[in-house]
């Protein structure tokens, strides 16, 4: 007899951010209540294979099994399979994103299943457990990936992005809250400092000052942006920012809409920080004669 079980939950977050969130497996242990730990084996950018580990049951047995795992991202599919079956014949399991709204999306997990002759429960027995399960844990992920999208972000939350000058961070963004028509951030530059100029193809781009004073030019013409004032820098229009006060100036970002990729984003039309003293030492260099 063959097993099949079939649930699903509407989550309000878009589907992209659902994604991400369901897949990112070494999260898994803090997704799920049934899993303690997760070891990745092998993975390449479409699969993985890895030891997923429950807590104990009630007896106080710790359950633990090997399975792969196989993305389909155009598809908004997964398929999964045990590899080490256990009380199984075979296990597959099939997830599906379906994007009901721009902040909607429904996950359905199907398993198809049959259990060994010799396994200590009937597949009556392990389809009635799996649907239970399947409800509570579904439940649960829904909880945990819109609770994720209220996450509250301080600036030493996030790595700083220092190539273009300046201490840079992107904190809401669709990695980490699953925005879906921007993303904003905020940048400290020292007296004198500056963000190295670029564009943005795609995004409109709105800077507002909260404290110092920059200098911000606009495909070479200089504006300057006083504290509490803010300034809108246009699709495709080249600008840098520059501190020109005597103090350390903060300013926010947002820039929207979203580019069809992060990389095609900004557009450097200049070399970062790190780039001019690699070009200033070549210079320095040749005038010396080394390297001839």
């Amino acid at each position: 007899m063959i097993g099949h079980t079939d649930n699903a939950i509407e989550i309000d977050a878009p589907s992209s951010f659902v994604w991400t969130q369901t897949n990112n497996l070494s999260d898994w242990p803090n997704l799920f209540s049934e899993y303690a730990e997760i070891e990745i084996l092998e993975e390449t950018e479409n699969s993985a294979t890895f030891r997923l580990t429950m807590h104990p049951d009630d007896q106080g047995r710790v359950w633990s099994w090997v399975s792969e795992r196989r993305w389909d991202t155009e598809q908004g599919v997964v398929r999964a399979r045990r590899i080490e079956k256990g009380p199984f014949e075979f296990m597959n399991l099939t997830w599906t994103y379906r994007e009901l709204g721009p902040d909607r999306t429904e996950l359905r997990w199907v398993q198809d299943f049959e259990m060994r002759p010799d396994a200590p429960v009937d597949t009556a027995w392990m389809t009635d457990n799996i649907n239970r399960n399947s409800a509570v844990q579904l439940k649960l992920i829904k909880d945990r990936v819109e609770q994720r999208r209220r996450l509250v972000v301080g600036f030493g939350d996030v790595p700083a992005n220092r190539r273009r000058g300046g201490d840079l961070r992107t904190m809401i963004a669709p990695p980490n809250v699953g925005s879906s028509s921007g993303f904003c951030g905020a940048v400290r530059l020292a007296p004198g400092e500056r963000v190295s100029e670029h564009y943005h193809p795609y995004s409109e781009e709105f800077l507002f000052v909260a404290s110092g004073t920059l200098q911000v030019d606009l495909d070479g013409e200089a504006v300057t942006v006083p504290g509490e004032h803010a300034l809108l820098v246009p699709r495709n229009v080249r600008h840098r920012l520059i501190n020109i006060g005597d103090d350390e100036a903060l300013a926010v970002f947002q820039l929207s809409p979203l580019a069809p990729a992060p990389q095609l984003g900004h557009v450097d039309t200049e070399p970062g920080p790190e780039e001019r003293a690699v070009l200033v030492g070549d210079g320095a260099a040749s005038r010396s004669g080394v390297g001839r």
